[in-house]
């Protein structure tokens, strides 16, 4: 769609917020041809700033959505395993390419999942006392899997307590 003078209607909106929100990038959602370009999207950013912060919080629920997919994508075991049907060395062998797609498809989501809502994805960060001239350093460190499901359990846990009430 070129970008010309583009009119902004409250369904548009709801369907940009709702479809970043369920995972889906800009670039994708402004492909449709009824909805506005790239660059009329981020101009609407810079100058609302009601809709700015809307956005700001549908990319926090995508954050939740990319953990949620990791799940699946870890559970799904569908294609992990191939028949071999030559006679001499019939059965299942592993699917090396379907399991590195897999790990490939996690990484990516874990790390867009960290920088959307590093807080609760990203990596710890430590910030240390004065040093010997008076500045701050600040310290990251990578958290194990451990610690990273502990956080996503607590913060999953936090939501479910809110939605509840």
């Amino acid at each position: 769609m070129a970008d010309t003078p583009y009119p902004w209607t409250d369904e548009i909106e709801d369907e940009i917020l709702t479809r970043i929100a369920k995972g889906q990038s800009a670039v994708d959602i402004c492909s449709d041809d009824w909805l506005p370009s790239q660059t009329t999207l981020y101009k609407r950013l810079r100058n609302d700033q009601e809709f700015a912060q809307k956005y700001a919080q549908a990319r926090e629920v995508q954050a939740d959505t990319l953990f949620d997919e990791i799940l699946q994508i870890a559970d799904d075991g569908r294609n992990d395993w191939i028949e071999r049907k030559d006679q001499d060395n019939a059965g299942y062998v592993e699917n090396g390419e379907a399991l590195r797609r897999s790990q490939i498809r996690i990484d990516a989501r874990k790390w867009m999942a960290g920088k959307l809502r590093p807080k609760v994805y990203g990596d710890r960060s430590i910030v240390e006392g004065p040093g010997p001239n008076g500045e701050h350093t600040v310290k990251t460190e990578e958290m194990t899997e451990t610690e990273l499901a502990r956080r996503i359990a607590f913060a999953l846990a936090q939501g479910m307590e809110k939605t509840n009430g």
